[in-house]
């Protein structure tokens, strides 16, 4: 197959990292790369000398053959770098979250299925060695029937005034919770609270409810004096975690559980089990370079992304209906994700 020819978009935060692992897939070919910041450019320019530097995605598209764009932009700008590359017939990777509204997400996601091209959003645990083997450690039944997840993003910093914490932090949580469930939730309840900025939530803890029974619970903060990145699932059987914070072992599962009243001889009183604790060995890969190779590969051969843009509207759905519960004091906000 002929390379991909990608033109980035975005050259500040995150965008580095993603254009580096964009350079790093051999079906594709890194041709220009966009930055409205001079200082970005000069820096793009340096790390990058063979690929174009521009300063507007209107010179990318009229001046460049190329046939897909990653975004790594700000999130406010990428439904409108996505709706105008789409339009131009490229195939499209934007960083989480899709956009800031599922009204957005829909034209989007409409866009690329009406020109049979390619959407891929950033959820970029979904790619996460560990959490592959979560997926399939839950499908295997091993943990027995998954009752509740509970995932921490805390860090102190980086604070953001464009967006509350839970837009900033929590689609990578999000997208893990849906991942591993297999299910979409269909209630919602949040409460924050703004310590920095009016109006701007600094710490937030959301409660998923799904139809099945299971809950998940999601607490972000950049107001925090740890820097926490793990996920918890208890299931019937054992429980897992993820721990991102850990240098290599960063599954461990916990043969611990509860066995219920009527399997026991008297049936009168529950009775704790305390097992052995296994931690696997799961072989490293960086994940941005697992999805970049991905998006690649979808671009190719047309297959559905991981993460495709249905993926990321579903996770701009629980974003909002986040933020609907909070404005409602916490109020439960039920939602309907689409199908």
């Amino acid at each position: 197959m002929n390379a991909v020819r990608i033109g980035a978009i975005g050259y500040g935060y995150w965008g580095p990292n993603v254009v580096r692992s964009v350079s790093r897939v051999p079906d594709a070919e890194l041709v220009a790369i966009c930055d409205a910041s001079e200082a970005n450019r000069a820096k793009a320019a340096t790390a990058h000398p063979s690929a174009a530097i521009v300063d507007s995605l209107d010179t990318m598209l009229g001046e460049h053959d190329i046939d897909a764009v990653v975004i790594a932009a700000p999130a406010p700008l990428h439904h409108s770098l996505a709706r105008q590359a789409l339009e131009a017939g490229k195939h499209c990777f934007v960083e989480k979250p899709l956009t800031l509204t599922s009204a957005d997400a829909r034209e989007l996601l409409r866009l690329a299925a009406q020109r049979n091209l390619t959407l891929m959003v950033g959820h970029l645990m979904e790619y996460h060695a560990s959490i592959e083997y979560l997926r399939d450690l839950v499908a295997s039944g091993e943990l027995g029937e998954i009752l509740y997840v509970y995932a921490q993003r805390l860090n102190l910093g980086k604070v953001r005034t464009a967006e509350n914490a839970f837009w900033s932090l929590a689609p990578h949580d999000v997208s893990m919770v849906l991942f591993l469930l297999g299910e979409a939730p269909d209630r919602v309840s949040a409460n924050g609270a703004s310590y920095l900025h009016e109006d701007v939530q600094d710490v937030v803890f959301a409660n998923l409810h799904f139809p099945s029974g299971k809950t998940a619970n999601i607490h972000v903060s950049w107001l925090d004096p740890h820097k926490t990145r793990r996920i918890t699932l208890v299931g019937s059987k054992k429980m897992a975690v993820f721990d991102d914070m850990e240098a290599t072992d960063k599954v461990w599962i916990y043969d611990k559980g509860v066995a219920p009243a009527d399997a026991l001889a008297y049936g009168e009183d529950l009775m704790l089990r305390f097992g052995d604790i296994r931690v696997p060995h799961i072989p490293a890969k960086e994940p941005l370079l697992v999805e970049m190779k991905h998006f690649v590969e979808c671009c190719q051969t047309g297959a559905t992304p991981r993460s495709d843009g249905l993926d990321g509207l579903r996770v701009v759905q629980v974003l909002e209906a986040v933020d609907a519960s909070m404005r409602a004091g916490g109020a439960p906000v039920d939602i309907s994700l689409e199908a």
